[in-house]
Formats: C-alpha cells, sequence, structure tokens
C-alpha cells in the first residue's frame, strides 16, 4: 500500500495521468518549503509587517497585526506565496494554531493538505474547536 495519505491517493486516481503528474508536482513545491517543526516560526505577533514584492506582488504589502482580517490575509499570503526562509521570518507558531481552524477554510485545497499532513497537530486543533 501508498505511503501517500489517502486523500491524496483518492485523488490522484480521480484524474488523467498528466493532471495526477502536476498535482503531485504542485504538492512537492508547498512541501519543500515547510519548516522542520512548527516551533521554527517566531515570526511577528504585533505590529505591521511589511512583506517583501515576492510574495506580496499582487495587492496588499503592509499588514497590521492588531486586525484581524489583515493579520489572516498576510498569513494566508505568506503561505501561499513564501519560500522555506520567508515562513519562520513572518509566520508565529502560536498564531498560526491559534488561526487554524478558520485560515484552513481560506488556503487553497493543497497548501491545507500539505500543511495537515506534516503537522498533525493542526489538525487536531481543528477538530478540537470545532
Amino acid at each position: 500500500m501508498s505511503s501517500r495519505p489517502q486523500h491524496l491517493a483518492r485523488a490522484s486516481m480521480e484524474l488523467p495521468d498528466a493532471d495526477a503528474e502536476d498535482l503531485a508536482l504542485y504538492r512537492e513545491k508547498f512541501r519543500q518549503r515547510l519548516p522542520e517543526a512548527l516551533d521554527e516560526l517566531h515570526g511577528p505577533t504585533q505590529g505591521v509587517v511589511e512583506l517583501p514584492l515576492h510574495m506580496a506582488w499582487s495587492g496588499m504589502t503592509s499588514y497590521d497585526m492588531s486586525k484581524p482580517r489583515q493579520r489572516t490575509g498576510l498569513y494566508r499570503t505568506v503561505l501561499h506565496e513564501g519560500l522555506r526562509d520567508d515562513l519562520p521570518q513572518y509566520l508565529n507558531r502560536d498564531l498560526l494554531l491559534q488561526m487554524w481552524p478558520v485560515l484552513r477554510t481560506l488556503v487553497g485545497r493543497t497548501v491545507r493538505a500539505v500543511w495537515e499532513d506534516a503537522f498533525p497537530q493542526l489538525t487536531s486543533r481543528t477538530r478540537a474547536v470545532a
């Protein structure tokens, strides 16, 4: 049996080979960016955060951490566009855990699956809130 999580195996069975390969490459792109552990995430919890253009290439570049919608927007942008070195700098472990039950509904399916597969504490946090 494959070591891939069941939802990944099921998704690739339903897609033509080329699409399944594209999906696998897309997942791998996000997987390679992950930190080894959530404890590596020491980003800011307050103040105004300015994102560099390689992450904030479209839309806002400045986020006020005291405003929940802006904080959520920052995390969504960093999760989608941030590189491996960006994640510890802009994400905070405690905030990510706190925000995950809502944030997981705002990020793409691939980003959500990659993070939840790598860090089961995100999934258990979601179940605890539900």
